[in-house]
């Protein structure tokens, strides 16, 4: 466990970085949560969403305690691996973070476009908002992102007082009756998107050394941050579950966003037609995902940076940016109806691997007795986790609802 080197008088910011964690959660998890959730129910979801809270927390934790990786000013987690772990446990890692930060872009990009063409109602071809949004987000990743630290102060408050509106004026159109819904074999359906829609682990260098690396008071903050998402996400979805009709006509459905791989603005500002909510939705959600694709596009730029310097010997920029943001550009323009299934592969593939399955191993290697079994156990979880949407992936396993299940909905 990392050892306090805080000052004597040095009291840690937990309250501002908690916020810096909330903010980094939020983005197009939270957007794509309750479309989700709504499936399996509001109890369902509900009992997920906190497990997967306890689950990230907690590996976050583990992650915060090595002292290694949480005090190293230049954190690198394949080579933290490849020395706890081998070869093995590096490559795994690389191949993790790009399946996380593409899909992260990807989801974006998709999420952004289909926010922009539904919520102002005109009718455009998907690639034209997608280009727009790319354009504006990959610029200021490139050459703002001191824009976005100067400013983070206004976008989180714009953010939650967006957020707020929002879920004041959903939470008039709730129907008690919708919230009682319950359909336990769908949860798996619901537990990729709930791992994308907790994580922030890859700030946790940052946050330790801030936190001049004490260690009680990082896990005070962790908690706090996190907490303050997980009431944020439990309101989201309870508003969202209760206003919206799990099948219909129309697009004011959770069948309709479900189907169609959107995020939850979409169908709501259906269900409401407020001009505010219309204006209050695209701000929340095209700043959520603006934010969250400068923070995580900066990421994938400096990976993909040591990549092409360690085994290309380039360190060209042009280089650099067409290989981070070109290819999630591409993915999202061919399959533009792609936000819903990014998320899942992201939660469901990538940070499973390195923020679930790897911290489970590490705890195993230098824990016995309860914190062994601990590690066991989240070992197990992450890893079902990981079979379910790789069983989802190549068709072995097919978890949705299908037309009878609408059907059934619809004649209740």
């Amino acid at each position: 466990m990392a050892r306090s080197t805080a000052q004597p008088n040095t009291t840690p910011p937990v309250f501002s970085i908690a916020l810096v964690i909330t903010g980094n959660m939020l983005g197009a998890g939270i957007l794509g949560l309750p479309v989700k959730t709504g499936i399996a129910g509001f109890v369902p979801a509900i009992i997920g969403t906190v497990a997967m809270w306890a689950l990230m927390l907690a590996t976050a934790l583990i992650y915060a305690s090595q002292k290694s990786f949480a005090e190293s000013a230049h954190a690198d987690l394949p080579s933290f691996f490849q020395r706890e772990l081998g070869n093995t446990g590096k490559w795994i890692t690389i191949v993790a973070n790009l399946i996380i930060l593409y899909g992260l872009l990807t989801a974006y990009i998709s999420g952004a476009a289909a926010v922009m063409e539904s919520l102002l109602q005109r009718p455009l071809p998907a690639w034209i908002p997608m280009l727009f949004f790319f354009g504006v987000a990959a610029g200021l990743s490139a050459f703002g992102m001191d824009i976005l630290r100067r400013g983070n102060t206004i976008i989180m408050i714009l953010m939650w007082a967006t957020f707020l509106a929002l879920v004041l004026m959903t939470g008039q159109h709730v129907n008690p009756q919708r919230l009682a819904a319950i359909k336990w074999r769908f949860l798996p359906i619901t537990l990729p998107i709930l791992v994308t829609a907790f994580h922030f682990h890859n700030i946790i260098p940052s946050i330790c050394r801030t936190m001049h690396f004490d260690f009680p008071a990082i896990a005070k903050t962790m908690a706090l941050g996190t907490g303050i998402g997980l009431v944020m996400n439990i309101l989201w979805s309870l508003v969202v579950i209760g206003a919206l009709p799990l099948a219909g006509s129309g697009a004011g459905t959770i069948e309709y966003a479900f189907l169609h791989n959107l995020p939850a603005t979409v169908p709501l500002a259906d269900i409401v037609q407020n001009p505010f909510f219309t204006s209050c939705a695209l701000t929340f959600a095209l700043l959520a995902i603006t934010a969250a694709f400068m923070a995580n596009g900066t990421a994938l730029s400096s990976f993909i940076g040591d990549l092409t310097a360690s085994h290309l010997g380039s360190t060209r920029r042009g280089l650099v940016f067409a290989l981070t943001f070109l290819p999630p550009l591409a993915i999202a323009i061919l399959y533009p109806a792609i936000f819903l299934s990014a998320l899942d592969l992201v939660g469901g593939v990538g940070i499973c691997l390195i923020f679930g399955i790897l911290p489970g191993l590490l705890v195993l290697k230098h824990s016995c007795g309860l914190r062994k079994l601990g590690g066991w156990a989240i070992l197990f979880c992450f890893a079902l986790i990981l079979l379910y949407e790789l069983g989802q992936e190549f068709g072995l396993l097919h978890l949705a609802p299908d037309a009878e299940y609408w059907n059934h909905v619809l004649a209740r």
